[in-house]
């Protein structure tokens, strides 16, 4: 018995590690159709989110391939997404950006990003005001899709299936993701795989961690952007955003953190070449 779940377990990580680019493919493409002010933080939650259940729910005696099977969901996911969004009242825009601003201005000072009492502080504002607007800020996503596009949102979503060389390209995105994962900072993977492998809820992560909900949020949001930005790095470096005071800390530390991957990788490359090497 024991065993047979175990196998199960295996065989379901398997599915997630090996079709996470599926999701950042499907992200990719819609987010190409979208404003530019869509969160592709949030639609990557939700199609990672996906894909787990996905691969929990998986059965292969139903003869459908699973990356069909899982595309279907993430898409269904990316959907649900897109259309939960709300408009946000003006003030909250404005708010919203005053606040980002000031984050900004304060994570450039401390070299890291500031707390919500540091904000608060900053900006004239009481903790619960800050609290207040940033919950609603993420409820409403700032944006009205239906009113900043006429395209039906069915069509934002992409649905033809990846070329073989896009399938090249996700399988060498999977080898990056799979170090990027594993350098991450140990609070932020362990947030990372319980929650996207281990499927716990956020708040028994939180209590074992012993922050709040919030925290987990906002640990699971950074390291989605670490990982992000470490794929980037590597792979399209463009795409990485500037972020803190140049040669600030928390740049340094982003950096160190993009040449720990490098060097995983560089070292797993020449692990799998030794051996011809050697048979040579």
């Amino acid at each position: 018995m024991n065993e047979y779940e175990g196998t199960v377990t295996t065989e379901t990580d398997e599915l997630i590690t090996t079709h996470m680019p599926l999701v950042g493919h499907i992200v990719r493409e819609t987010m190409g159709r979208v404003p530019s002010h869509v969160s592709r933080d949030d639609l990557t939650s939700a199609g990672l989110t996906a894909l787990v259940l996905a691969a929990r729910a998986f059965d292969p005696d139903r003869g459908v391939p699973f990356d069909r099977y899982a595309a279907t969901r993430i898409r269904g996911a990316l959907l649900d997404e897109l259309r939960s969004v709300d408009w946000a009242s003006r003030s909250v825009r404005r708010r919203a950006r005053d606040l980002a601003e000031t984050r900004s201005q304060l994570a450039n000072v401390l070299g890291r990003s500031p707390n919500v009492a540091e904000v608060a502080q900053a900006a004239g504002l009481s903790r619960d005001e800050v609290a207040a607007n940033d919950d609603d800020v993420s409820r409403a996503q700032v944006l009205s899709l239906q009113g900043s596009t006429t395209t039906p949102i069915e069509e934002l979503v992409p649905t033809r299936a990846p070329s073989p060389e896009e399938l090249l390209e996700h399988a060498e995105r999977l080898t990056y993701l799979r170090e990027a994962i594993e350098e991450l900072p140990e609070r932020l993977r362990g947030v990372v795989q319980d929650y996207f492998f281990a499927e716990r809820p956020m708040a028994d992560i939180a209590a074992e961690l012993g922050v709040t909900d919030s925290r987990i949020s906002q640990m699971r949001a950074e390291a989605l952007t670490l990982l992000r930005d470490a794929l980037n790095h590597a792979l399209e470096p463009s795409l990485v955003r500037p972020t803190g005071k140049t040669g600030g800390v928390a740049q340094r530390r982003r950096e160190s953190y993009f040449a720990a991957v490098a060097a995983r990788h560089a070292s797993g490359a020449r692990s799998v070449s030794s051996p011809l090497g050697a048979a040579g």
